[in-house]
């Protein structure tokens, strides 16, 4: 599926090639079995073809990547585990593993939705988890649309740099993307809970200080 879409992308140019993109992205928010990251870094490299251009391939990105992920969050913000009993919903979030979803969004909190951007293959059913905990929907809206606004840059230009190369990094993520996309988000949460273990420091040591 993802090499059909691929070569009809190609085969696209303006709006047609940037509505796919859309719809494509829009599709792995929901559930379609598409890597999303991939699916990005292949996009990316259609910018050394002159298929698409940087700056509008990120926008239409950013809305597809969001739109996706606010229409699943939606989902449980509207429905909650009820959608789960439908065959489709039960396979793209499996009920099971709903509560313990729930459980670590309630844990970090709102601000774990940016992380969760960053976490491929769990981030629709933490998405869910988060809506059916009936956060507000800004907080999706900032922490995953500030989430984008940091990965969509740094694929798009990565693979722009890197250049010719770019299919041999692509064949290498295809095959060790479970190696290699779970140190980096391993990575980005660390930073994540160092930081917010700082910050939480500063402001005991600020009450401390208080007479």
């Amino acid at each position: 599926m993802f090499d059909s879409a691929m070569a009809f992308l190609q085969s696209l140019q303006g709006f047609l090639a940037y509505a796919l993109l859309f719809a494509l992205l829009f599709s792995c928010g929901i559930g379609a079995p598409i890597n999303e990251d991939i699916l990005l870094l292949a996009a990316a490299a259609l910018t050394l073809k002159g298929v698409m251009e940087p700056v509008p391939l990120m926008v239409v990105a950013w809305f597809g990547l969001v739109a996706g992920d606010a229409l699943v969050f939606h989902w449980g913000h509207r429905f909650g585990a009820r959608l789960l009993r439908h065959r489709y919903f039960a396979r793209v979030v499996p009920e099971a593993r709903l509560a313990a979803m729930q459980d670590t969004m309630r844990r970090y909190g709102p601000a774990y939705i940016f992380v969760v951007r960053f976490m491929p293959g769990v981030r629709t059913p933490l998405f869910f988890a988060a809506g059916s905990l009936k956060m507000p929907y800004h907080h999706l809206f900032v922490y995953d649309g500030a989430a984008a606004l940091v990965e969509l840059p740094l694929l798009v230009y990565g693979v722009r740099y890197v250049g010719g190369r770019w299919q041999e990094i692509l064949a290498l993520m295809q095959r060790f993307q479970g190696v290699l996309l779970p140190a980096f988000i391993l990575l980005v949460v660390g930073v994540w809970l160092l930081t917010r273990r700082r910050a939480k420091v500063k402001i005991d040591g600020k009450e401390a200080g208080q007479p």
